[in-house]
């Protein structure tokens, strides 16, 4: 029993630590840069602006479909036919279409911004969530999140809407060890990608003026890239996106973020292959 009231004392305190804690600490700084700083911040402006061109951009041109017939009426010849090799003619045609969104992706989401970043804002990635330091400290949230998720995963998986959804990819039965390690790998840097966006570029870079409003600022944009997938999964979103963004500003690293992130994704496509017989 003591050991249990030790635990239950722990859990409070840390979870206590981790939210209250971290939004009055980004409050303070907020107050103190907005006092000390300056009226206008031209950085803040730039990241608020971009956040839905990056988004819009990702949205309406990440499918090769989009290109083909533009191909066919302005650039007959070579290119079109190998465009149509690669994306409609070729055994792994949905693979490479899935790339394809993966790297606009990668590149609107964290080629671009940290270009902005070092570039543009002459700051250091680690500034913005690439940095190691202090995640072994919330390595708990991590174990304990993946237990709670598994569960709903599990049971989540035997609905018709996560079966219509995922897997996001399935290679053929024949193809399924090769291209599938492949295919999470890409699936991995896509959510560094997600990570950095959504609780490093954004979050680390509107703090200074937003506090602790940073976080549910953040969560509005990652719940809307959700629309259209199951309903569960939108509402979801939201409370992982303040769960994630929390501890991004108390750790001032998107490395945990990235680990629970693919987890919980990765089990969501072995579960609905097992769904399918295939594993």
């Amino acid at each position: 029993m003591i050991e249990g009231r030790s635990f239950l004392t722990f859990s409070t305190s840390y979870f206590r630590e981790l939210f209250f804690g971290t939004w009055q600490k980004a409050e303070k700084d907020s107050f103190r840069g907005i006092t000390q700083g300056k009226l206008v911040d031209i950085r803040i402006l730039i990241i608020l602006i971009y956040i839905p061109v990056a988004l819009s951009i990702v949205k309406y041109f990440s499918n090769p479909d989009l290109y083909l017939v533009y191909l066919v009426n302005k650039f007959p010849g070579k290119f079109e036919l190998w465009f149509y090799s690669v994306f409609y003619g070729s055994v792994n045609a949905e693979f490479h279409k899935k790339l394809f969104w993966i790297g606009s992706i990668v590149l609107f989401y964290m080629v671009i911004p940290a270009f902005i970043v070092k570039i543009g804002f002459k700051q250091k990635l680690k500034d913005f969530g690439f940095s190691l330091k202090n995640v072994h400290k919330d390595y708990p949230l991590y174990i304990l999140m993946l237990l709670i998720m598994l569960p709903i995963v599990f049971f989540a998986s035997m609905t018709a809407s996560f079966q219509e959804r995922y897997p996001i990819f399935q290679p053929a039965r024949n193809q399924l060890l090769s291209i599938f390690i492949w295919w999470q790998i890409a699936y991995f840097v896509q959510f560094v990608a997600v990570e950095f966006f959504f609780r490093g570029f954004i979050i680390h870079g509107i703090k200074s003026r937003f506090g602790l409003y940073t976080v549910f600022i953040s969560m509005i944009p990652y719940c809307m890239v959700h629309f259209g997938k199951p309903f569960g999964e939108t509402m979801a979103a939201i409370v992982a996106g303040i769960i994630l963004g929390t501890l991004s500003l108390k750790s001032r690293s998107i490395t945990l973020g990235i680990l629970i992130h693919y987890s919980v994704a990765i089990t969501m496509d072995l579960f609905a292959l097992y769904r399918e017989g295939i594993l």
